[in-house]
């Protein structure tokens, strides 16, 4: 906006100040993943209940080392997309072959344990078949063998 002058008005600086400022703030840290719904359709390795609580991933090394592993284990899934990658977290979506229904799979890095949380959920219906937890089983079995 400019004033009578022709110059930029105050308001107009200010406000392009405050956009400025925002891009440059970092990216907020993901410290936990977000809860399962009541349905049967997710599981969790930070779920306290059985029905949906799942073991997290275990390993030693480095945070870049795990995340190549845990990459190289999502490569031998099929229909995976990454949506996110953060220092220390990875959201993927993964879709199913018949009906395309989407499920998203997130893993946060625990450095200070030498965990990988994990969370698979299907973004539509209530039951689920199992198909999240054989899922992240699957994922497990590869991230274990990647080296």
């Amino acid at each position: 906006m400019e004033n009578r002058s022709g110059k930029p008005s105050r308001h107009t600086a200010g406000l392009l100040l405050l956009l400025m400022s925002a891009l440059a703030m970092p990216a907020t840290a993901i410290t936990s993943l977000p809860a399962c719904p009541d349905s049967p359709n997710c599981v969790s390795s930070q779920a306290a209940d059985p029905e949906h609580s799942i073991e997290p991933f275990a390993y030693s090394g480095s945070v870049k080392d795990a995340m190549r592993r845990l990459k190289a284990a999502l490569a031998s899934e099929k229909r995976v997309t990454v949506i996110s990658e953060q220092d220390g977290y990875l959201h993927v979506e993964v879709r199913s072959l018949v009906f395309r229904f989407v499920d998203d799979v997130e893993f946060l890095i625990d450095s200070g344990h030498g965990l990988i949380h994990v969370r698979s959920a299907s973004r539509t219906g209530y039951s689920d078949l199992g198909v999240n937890r054989r899922r992240v089983e699957r994922i497990r079995k590869s991230f274990m063998r990647a080296r």
